[in-house]
């Protein structure tokens, strides 16, 4: 097998060790012995790995990355060969069976002599995997490191985490696109959709076998895969077989579209998050096949395509769960399916997902619950649309100032608030469609003649949104009435908060005093400067998240004046990310945009994880005043004086400067500046209420339940 030469950065070196950049800084320069560069270049050297290794191992540093990236550094320094990724996969098998003795037992082995046993037990294993059966011998002597950090990964961190890092490198390689995972609460999600009782679930492109999984959870017992990408489908396969035992696991390899290997096999259920966007997915070779009976789906239509797959699938009666994106409902081109899908019964309810609910994060996905049509069954008179993208995040609340924060298209999903949302909408109308109570804006049954228009669009927003109909005058009045005392009391907080009485005027010229930089003040110990230092070139598997559990603050949570909104499972660092504590001042590492650039944390703010794009800046409460140092860190002139570049200005945190002020009196400026604070927030919170007041009043007004006051009887109509 071809072998590549292992050469790695200081920055993989860092992540080997389980220390910063900056201690392998130190590594070079202090220490001889330090291996010296074998390639790259001056600016970025490149190290032999086996030479790291070794110095690494003298002082006990061997041993100190997480499993996870001691293996994934492992593989990437070997040549890609599907054949060997095909025997790890199986060696997984045999690890994750074996019990702690034993694969403790197998760490005690030389290197031959584990890639020897290895390739032993595989052998009996390659054919019953999906794909090609590899060649003999599936491994070579310099396969030892590798299998002992996957012997490690399995021990400590399981079969599933070994197995999604195997998977990494062969599909950067490969050739798949619109292939998204799915977050394991959207899977069980998917798999609470489906009635109680399904035994045999098919998924047709079942990737790393998430929703099969989710599936084998709630009892189906014979679970069928396939998957075009070799790699995952040899994923999904052992890592069916380790989550769910009990069951019949079968996975295939091949394109479902142009090669089912399921051709001719109904299901209970069928459970699906197919490629997107795939203008190459058979349109011409498959024109006339006999899936397409809804009607031919057009080149640029390849969701439809796989929406009457499984709906091929399915036994009569079956049910399908498909994650799909929202241009599945409303694109023209695919108009005349959907309305035929829709005649025929076939789509039982439309939910739509918030922002960042799953890959791409950026999009609100949508879930398609469908039903194969039985011969002579109930007609279907109406399909449920829940529209679930208001869900309120977790980190929603009010701050100290009594505003409520507003969450972001990319705030944590609440999912245990969205599940219970879109289910119980689910259950009530399955239960009754006919008496289905509506929630306006956020959930409707809409009767199919209503959805068989010019365009049958089928976007949950569309079709819940509040009619006039749904509108209770009296409680319109109230919630308007409610909104116009808020705005009141809002509105003389503000003023209360731009009361300029206690400024005073300095005389003369402006005041002027010495300062020091944030650099200076870190040396002599007054200050202390943290950062969380992205890590963009090893992602974490799917589904892994930050042991914590704790949201993330962004820059645009400063600017907006929000709580922490940031999911921990995007945070990747070189190092654990700074934990903040209250006092702690926050300075958004991008200078621009609107909204403050520094900020103090409060209580809310405490133990969250610092984002990426945010310099923390720890006073010694004894000599340094937080407000104090948060109003002229943030100030206009400093932020510019500190900030570097041309189209994008970074912060460098060293170069701002701060007063050189008694205790005392920085505290006084400190209160001024906390004042300020308050005018900031008491205006957002202001401007807010109004906004929605606003919007309550032109809706009452232009749906008729709200009308306007009669003008008295002298007064000028002009």
């Amino acid at each position: 097998m071809p072998e590549t030469t292992a050469h790695v950065t200081a920055a993989e070196i860092s992540r080997i060790a389980g220390v910063t950049r900056a201690t392998v800084s130190n590594w070079r320069r202090r220490h001889a012995d330090f291996p010296t560069p074998s390639g790259g270049t001056e600016t970025s050297p490149l190290y032999d790995l086996a030479a790291v290794r070794e110095w690494l191992g003298t002082r006990g540093h061997s041993q100190a990355a997480d499993p996870r990236e001691e293996l994934r550094t492992a593989v990437r320094f070997q040549a890609p060969d599907p054949d060997r990724t095909t025997g790890r996969i199986g060696f997984v098998l045999t690890l994750a069976r074996r019990s702690p003795d034993e694969t403790a037992a197998l760490a005690d082995l030389t290197d031959a002599e584990l890639v020897a046993r290895a390739a032993e037990e595989v052998a009996g294993l390659l054919a019953s995997l999906p794909g090609p059966t590899p060649a003999s011998p599936v491994f070579s002597a310099s396969d030892g490191p590798t299998l002992r950090a996957l012997l490690r990964c399995v021990r400590e961190e399981g079969g599933p985490a070994a197995l999604a890092v195997l998977a990494e490198r062969e599909l950067e390689d490969s050739a798949a696109t619109g292939v998204h995972g799915t977050p394991e609460p959207l899977a069980q999600l998917v798999a609470a959709l489906l009635p109680g009782g399904v035994e045999r679930v098919l998924d047709p492109a079942c990737g790393s076998g998430a929703l099969l999984e989710a599936a084998a959870g709630r009892g189906a017992t014979t679970l069928l895969g396939q998957d075009s990408v070799p790699v995952q489908a040899q994923r999904a396969a052992v890592g069916l077989t380790l989550a769910a035992p009990r069951a019949e696991v079968t996975v295939r390899v091949g394109d479902s579209l142009r090669a089912d290997a399921f051709d001719g096999l109904t299901a209970d259920a069928v459970v699906c998050n197919p490629p997107y966007g795939d203008r190459d997915w058979g349109h011409d070779e498959l024109a006339y096949d006999p899936r397409w009976a809804y009607g031919v789906p057009g080149r640029s239509e390849s969701e439809l395509a796989w929406v009457q797959h499984c709906l091929a699938h399915l036994a009569p009666g079956g049910w399908a769960v498909l994650l799909l994106p929202p241009a599945t409902a409303s694109r023209p081109a695919g108009r005349r399916v959907r309305a035929e899908l829709v005649r025929g019964g076939a789509v039982r309810a439309v939910l739509a997902l918030p922002a960042g609910a799953a890959p791409p994060l950026h999009v609100g996905l949508q879930l398609w619950v469908l039903q194969r049509p039985e011969p002579g069954g109930l007609e279907r008179k109406s399909v449920l649309f829940v529209d679930t993208a208001g869900t309120p995040s977790p980190s929603a609340g009010e701050q100290a100032t009594g505003s409520p924060r507003t969450g972001s298209s990319r705030a944590p999903v609440d999912w245990a608030s969205l599940t219970a949302r879109a289910l119980t909408h689910w259950i009530a109308f399955t239960a009754d469609p006919d008496r289905f109570r509506a929630e306006p804006g956020t959930a409707r049954a809409v009767p199919v003649v209503d959805l068989l228009d010019d365009l049958v669009d089928l976007t949950p927003a569309r079709q819940v949104r509040i009619s006039r109909t749904d509108v209770d005058p009296a409680e319109l009045f109230t919630r308007t009435e409610t909104g116009r005392r808020e705005l009141s009391e809002a509105a003389r907080c503000l003023l209360d908060a731009a009361d300029l009485a206690s400024w005073s005027e300095p005389g003369g010229s402006p005041r002027e005093w010495r300062t020091a930089t944030a650099s200076d003040l870190t040396r002599g110990g007054a200050l202390t400067l943290l950062r969380t230092v992205p890590d963009t070139k090893s992602p974490e598997p799917d589904g892994v998240v930050s042991a914590t559990g704790a949201p993330v603050l962004t820059g645009a949570d400063i600017a907006r004046g929000t709580g922490p909104t940031g999911d921990p499972a995007e945070l990747r660092s070189l190092a654990p990310a700074p934990v903040i504590a209250t006092g702690d001042v926050l300075v958004r590492a991008i200078a621009g945009g609107t909204g403050p650039m520094a900020r103090v944390a409060d209580e809310a703010d405490a133990g969250a994880l610092l984002g990426p794009q945010i310099h923390l800046l720890r006073p010694d409460p004894a000599r340094l005043d937080s407000w104090f140092l948060a109003g002229f860190v943030g100030s206009a002139e400093n932020i510019a004086g500190a900030s570097t570049g041309s189209t994008v200005l970074h912060v460098a945190p060293g170069r701002l400067r701060v007063p050189l002020l008694p205790l005392a009196e920085q505290r006084r400026y400190g209160e001024a500046f906390r004042h300020v604070h308050e005018l900031r927030a008491r205006a957002r919170r202001a401007a807010r209420l109004a906004e929605e007041t606003a919007a309550l009043l032109t809706d009452g007004l232009t749906g008729g339940a709200l009308l306007p006051s009669e003008a008295p009887a002298d007064a000028d109509p002009a």
